[in-house]
């Protein structure tokens, strides 16, 4: 495990691998359009296939912890790249609309395998105190790649929408290859000597639990801005599609903001400051967005919640892998991970009627007073998880000098 400075070479590749993933990883957005245009599926169809899709990330997530956890960490990204890879040339090459809809659970099932494995692959290769930057090191590099991305689906989607399909797949396979030839193997490591003796029940964990309730809280509020921004803004008279240049402004705010990450004031900030300055910022933002009315309000209220944003990323997921036993950070992370794909049910349907009786302010509004309530809420859960941490090392410290 490695200190400060360069992050491992092992770990560099994998968010390098991810990254080039990324790049290829739009076609999904397009799913229902797919839907409707070329097989002739009603909007209603389509948005039930989408959501089954998303329904079938919540399992995959948790086969991906447990997987990584048994059978190793390169393993399961390379069986669960490999697997998108299949799902989406089926995609590409389906003759019917019952041919879609199989390939679409089936991806759903196998999307978001790589997911907890890749994040437990960094939480054994870099020490704890360089979590924070690791993971929002992966989450800029993935921003930077979303970028190129809208820009590769704005070209091939004006040909042909089945291409999409067959370069994320290609996407895919090539990161699974990379992924095999230059990530260490996997090996089995014995568990601690504690652990024989205790069945590890992540859904039995409460300071888990408590991770994952507030966890899908942050992910609601974030979907929102994902998903109903282009409706919100539709509702003020602004073009839908000047979304996609808050999105562009946000990942450049983001992956600017990366070298800030490794200045000392901001390395050194305690987790409960760090949550609370990054809400509250991202309160600020989408504050701002309640009160905005053209563009360029937007673009400001976008970067006063992107700089809270890189406050928080990436810290979550180090305090549940500080949180997780050794043997089982694969099937903690993927059970926090779960949060988005129950945020990916509720945020449309909440947004959705928020946007409709409340209008865009009365959402943005909304969403601002639940980051002021995570404000309150992620430092004394923190605390508490952290309290819980020390006193199970000093509880092994016997058992461990005996």
């Amino acid at each position: 495990m490695h200190g400060s400075g360069r992050l491992p070479r092992a770990v560099r590749l994998l968010i390098v691998a991810r990254a080039g993933n990324r790049l290829g990883a739009f076609s999904m957005s397009f799913l229902t359009v797919l839907l409707t245009t070329s097989f002739g599926a009603s909007t209603a169809v389509a948005g039930a296939v989408s959501a089954a899709f998303g329904l079938a990330t919540i399992p995959s997530r948790l086969a991906g912890g447990r997987l990584a956890d048994r059978i190793g960490r390169r393993r399961t990204i390379v069986a669960g790249l490999t697997g998108c890879a299949v799902a989406q040339l089926g995609l590409a090459a389906a003759s019917s609309l019952t041919l879609v809809i199989c390939c679409a659970v089936l991806l759903g099932l196998v999307f978001e395998l790589y997911e907890p494995p890749s994040q437990a692959m960094i939480a054994d290769m870099v020490a704890p105190s360089e979590h924070v930057r690791a993971y929002g090191l992966l989450n800029a590099a993935l921003a930077a790649a979303g970028m190129g991305a809208g820009l590769l689906a704005a070209g091939l989607g004006r040909w042909d929408l089945r291409w999409l399909f067959v370069v994320d797949a290609l996407t895919c396979l090539l990161c699974a290859l990379t992924v095999h030839l230059v990530l260490p193997a996997d090996h089995r490591t014995p568990p601690p000597a504690l652990e024989p003796f205790v069945t590890v029940a992540p859904w039995r964990d409460r300071a888990l639990l408590l991770l994952l309730a507030t966890g899908t809280l942050f992910a609601v509020i974030y979907l929102q801005i994902m998903i109903t921004l282009p409706l919100a803004m539709d509702h003020q008279g602004l073009q839908p599609a000047d979304a996609g240049l808050l999105f562009t402004a946000s990942a450049l705010t983001i992956c600017a903001g990366q070298p800030l990450m490794r200045w000392s004031r901001l390395n050194t900030l305690s987790e409960p400051v760090a949550f609370v300055f990054g809400y509250l910022l991202l309160a600020s933002g989408l504050g701002g967005y309640a009160l905005a009315h053209d563009l360029a309000a937007y673009l400001a209220a976008t970067v006063v919640w992107s700089v809270g944003d890189l406050l928080l990323v990436g810290r979550v997921y180090a305090v549940v892998a500080r949180l997780a036993p050794a043997s089982a950070k694969g099937r903690y992370l993927a059970v926090y991970g779960t949060s988005w794909g129950i945020a990916g049910i509720a945020a449309p349907l909440l947004g959705t009627q928020l946007l409709e009786h409340a209008g865009p302010a009365g959402l943005w509004s909304a969403m601002a007073l639940a980051c002021l309530l995570l404000a309150i809420l992620q430092p004394a859960l923190v605390r508490y998880v952290t309290s819980r941490g020390d006193d199970d090392q000093r509880r092994s410290a016997p058992a461990e000098l005996s």
